[in-house]
């Protein structure tokens, strides 16, 4: 006669179901954290290199057409830049969603400020002016530059200030902002970041004020305000809603020296 299987021991857990996983195996399915950005430094590179070429292309076609129809430079090398910002913007696109299947907008964080527009229009008027007492403490000489020629006339002043204050901040902060700047704060830390991203803004500027160091400084201090709101906010619309609040002073201001001048 065989022996009596021993009673169940009623204190040990429960064996896991087999048509249950047990908690480790469903702790091993929770995917980890998205790495934000999700662009790399080859991608810049890869950017870079379009943006050099596309840049050439459009210097040499402007010239080009220049030496054909006479119409004044800024009629023909706005719309030119217009162009080359978008085929830029496209090609971030093109980036995007080729190796990485992302929308674009999203990707450059083109989502809700969580502050008033007001809040950022004030903020860009106070970095404006800021600017402006800063430039003047450092005696920043008032040079003839491209800058200036483009703003000779009044036709011209109106036409750019409307490319300034809406599409070039938009451009430029998608980009900066948007592309660059995080990339360079998730290696760098965050204010190495905003600071390397805004100093490259600046850069970019230089050939329109004669490369003077002195405007190329002003700018990039500009650049880093733009680039801390975006920090703040998490929002790149935010810092293009303070670019074009900036930019809209400083276009106020010329209409009225250039009405003061006039007038006299």
């Amino acid at each position: 006669m065989s022996p009596e299987p021993p009673p169940p021991d009623l204190t040990a857990p429960p064996e896991p179901s087999p048509t249950e996983p047990s908690l480790p195996e469903l702790h091993s399915e929770i995917p980890p954290p998205e790495r934000y950005p999700f662009w790399g430094y080859l991608d810049l590179a890869a950017f870079l290199a379009i943006a050099l070429f596309a840049l050439m292309v459009d210097q040499l076609l402007v010239s080009a057409f220049l030496s054909v129809v006479h119409v004044k430079p800024l009629y023909v090398a706005l719309p030119a830049q217009f162009l080359l910002y978008g085929f830029l913007l496209l090609m971030l696109s093109v980036i995007f969603r080729r190796y990485y299947g992302r929308p674009f907008w999203q990707s450059l964080r083109w989502v809700p400020t969580g502050v008033s527009t007001s809040f950022l229009a004030a903020s860009g008027v106070v970095v404006a002016f800021g600017v402006m007492l800063a430039s003047v403490l450092l005696r920043t000489p008032d040079i003839n530059s491209p800058m200036k020629d483009l703003l000779s006339d009044k036709a011209s002043m109106m036409l750019l200030a409307v490319f300034g204050t809406t599409l070039a901040p938009l451009c430029e902060e998608l980009l900066f902002r948007g592309f660059l700047q995080p990339l360079l704060v998730r290696s760098l830390g965050a204010a190495p970041g905003v600071l390397l991203a805004a100093a490259a803004f600046g850069l970019m500027h230089l050939p329109e004020y004669g490369y003077s160091w002195r405007h190329g400084l002003m700018i990039t201090l500009a650049g880093a305000s733009f680039g801390w709101m975006r920090l703040r906010t998490g929002s790149t619309k935010a810092a293009v809603l303070m670019h074009a609040a900036y930019n809209f002073v400083f276009f106020v201001l010329l209409a009225v020296q250039q009405g003061a001048s006039h007038g006299r």
